[in-house]
């Protein structure tokens, strides 16, 4: 197993290794000294601290109109067919083109990687994984596959009309994933996205929980591309910056988007805990000031990496037994999935980097500037 995060990138119409695009200067949130919550953050404050996660990205800029990619986040290294995960998903607002849906809500398990990518790319992506997993030693007699693919509109600044993600840039993203540190901002499926206006991208977080309360390990992914009215730590940024929803009493696309959230945990969950802690995320978007509007797709997907509660082929073929976190002791982890959640969309903006490409709906050059760091500070300054 690597264990340094895998990210590659497409320049020029060629795919090359990179170990990161995301700007390295600019600050996560705790450079910053935002640090939401109470809980401690896991050795990277990523995803990946919940043990046996893995992510991949890549990366696709080609001339003046690509803009987009791929993350891939898979829940073990192991023949996830084989050995499924227990899953939750919530739902905030549905537009949006989530696919693997249904199976996870009527038999609470995922049974692939999950790929984040672009809107009109989820097809491409569920290729790759569809031929990952039969390619798994131990599939040869598999004629069913649940691909597992969420999206956000990336159109502002990639002309996503041309489709340019391929099932092998999916394939790529898959067999790159690593553990450790996780590249943010404008990379992978956060390549194109804009959040309130400003810049989106990657972020992600963790939380860990005292020994006492169990010592179990939160991590959140997002994939940010969505509006409303921009708070950071409880301040009106959005407001004090003078670009935010409804600030002309006028609809306009500054809200519009969506988000991915995807939230794992070690603590060994049921399907129905784990829809319960992805509800609990949802609360961590909304002290970002998401505006949850018509056209956006606001989606959290959950699940454990636990191995008492893998769904082996043993289990799935006989009356089975699993240790479950009672409900009574689950208030604890729905305070680390919000906390982590609000600090990794903040990453996801800081992290970015100002972007140009083309409106896919003009066809003309657009450019999106990342959030300013020094107005930034001199607001979290000015409200201390």
């Amino acid at each position: 197993m690597r264990n340094k995060a895998a990210l590659a990138l497409l320049v020029g119409g060629l795919l090359v290794t990179a170990q990161a695009l995301a700007d390295n200067a600019k600050p996560r949130s705790r450079d910053l000294g935002i640090a939401p919550g109470i809980l401690k953050t896991g050795q990277h404050n990523a995803i990946t601290d919940v043990q046996g996660v893995l992510v991949g990205q890549v990366t696709l800029l080609d001339g003046q109109d690509v803009r987009t990619g791929v993350t891939a986040i898979l829940p073990h290294g192991g023949n996830l067919y084989q050995d499924k995960v227990p899953a939750g998903l919530y739902v905030a607002n549905g537009y949006g083109k989530l696919t693997g849906i249904s199976q996870i809500q009527e038999l609470g398990e995922i049974e692939t990687p999950i790929l984040l990518t672009n809107t009109l790319s989820v097809p491409q992506a569920a290729e790759a994984i569809i031929g990952w997993t039969l390619k798994q030693p131990g599939n040869e007699q598999v004629v069913s596959v649940n691909a597992v693919v969420g999206e956000t509109n990336d159109s502002r600044l990639n002309d996503i009309r041309k489709r340019a993600l391929k099932a092998e840039h999916g394939l790529k993203a898959i067999t790159n994933a690593s553990d450790g540190p996780v590249a943010e901002g404008a990379v992978g499926a956060g390549t194109g996205t804009v959040a309130f206006g400003w810049k989106g991208g990657i972020g992600t977080s963790s939380r860990v929980l005292p020994a006492k309360l169990g010592g179990y390990t939160v991590g959140v992914l997002v994939q940010s591309n969505y509006g409303g009215v921009l708070q950071i730590a409880g301040q009106p940024v959005g407001e004090a910056l003078g670009q935010y929803y409804l600030q002309d009493a006028l609809d306009s696309e500054v809200a519009d988007g969506s988000i991915m959230l995807i939230v794992a945990t070690d603590a060994p969950l049921s399907d129905r805990n784990l829809t319960r802690l992805a509800k609990r995320a949802v609360a961590g978007l909304a002290r970002t000031g998401a505006s949850f509007t018509n056209g956006s797709g606001d989606y959290v997907l959950s699940f454990s990496t636990a191995a008492s509660v893998r769904r082996t082929a043993e289990r799935r073929g006989e009356v089975s037994s699993t240790e479950s976190v009672p409900n009574g002791s689950m208030s604890p982890l729905f305070q680390a999935v919000i906390e982590a959640s609000e600090e990794a969309i903040y990453n996801s903006m800081l992290k970015a980097a100002d972007t140009c490409g083309t409106r896919s709906d003009t066809g003309k050059a657009n450019c999106v500037k990342a959030l300013p760091l020094k107005q930034l500070k001199a607001l979290l300054t000015t409200s201390n």
